[in-house]
């Protein structure tokens, strides 16, 4: 049952690899079947198979090697972009926040010294290649959470809300189609606001000077 479980293990990208994860529960299982001792009853059938998970483990083992490393590399990548956000701590308050500018220099260096073999490291090489490409087209698109205060790193928070007001549009509708969203849904998904009042309110709150400079920051056309 425990090989069973490593070898279906499930994943969840990008910081949980179901297959490094299966292989290193694979490892633990050969260990513990090493310690069997021989002169018990009843034990052969378990040195039978410890031999054989020691030669997946063999088969396999350059391959985990590699995509153990790429793992490690990305946990890097989320280490230099900060994510994913930590709460604060009164330790923090006395640091200066993290700027776009620091973090496209980290990730330069990053980017500089991370040079995988690509005939000999297919997990490393296939992450460089992602990374390369979307640093160089999508980067200056990526970073405007450092520099504009409220600016989520990511949309998480908002799908999951979309999801709710989809999910209460087919209870009160009845129908599995949710195409009316997109033509009275924008007010709510934009500014989480249960009424007319509430949204006005928020969209006062925001100085328009600031507005318009945090726009154009991110919309610089």
């Amino acid at each position: 049952m425990a090989i069973r479980d490593a070898v279906n293990r499930a994943s969840r990208k990008p910081f949980e690899w179901g297959g490094l994860a299966g292989y290193r529960q694979l490892e633990a299982i050969g260990q513990a079947l090493h310690t069997v001792p021989l002169d018990e009853a009843d034990t052969a059938y378990l040195h039978q198979l410890a031999g054989r998970v020691d030669r997946v483990l063999e088969k396999n083992r350059a391959l985990a090697q590699d995509v153990e490393a790429a793992h490690t590399q990305l946990e890097r990548i989320a280490d230099c972009l900060r994510y994913p956000p930590r709460a604060p701590s009164p330790s923090q308050d006395l640091v200066s926040p993290v700027t776009s500018q620091q973090v496209r220099e980290e990730m330069g260096r990053l980017l500089e010294d991370f040079k995988p073999d690509f005939k000999r490291q297919p997990a490393q090489a296939t992450l460089y290649q992602a990374w390369q490409h979307l640093w160089k087209t999508c980067s200056s698109d990526l970073l405007h959470c450092y520099d504009i205060s409220g600016l989520p790193q990511d949309n998480l928070q908002l799908e999951a809300f979309f999801g709710r007001l989809r999910r209460n549009q087919r209870r009160i509708s009845g129908r599995k189609s949710t195409v009316e969203l997109r033509n009275f849904g924008q007010c709510q998904v934009l500014f989480t606001a249960q009424n007319r009042e509430e949204l006005l309110e928020q969209i006062r709150e925001v100085p328009l000077d600031d507005y318009k400079l945090h726009r154009h920051q991110q919309f610089p056309f």
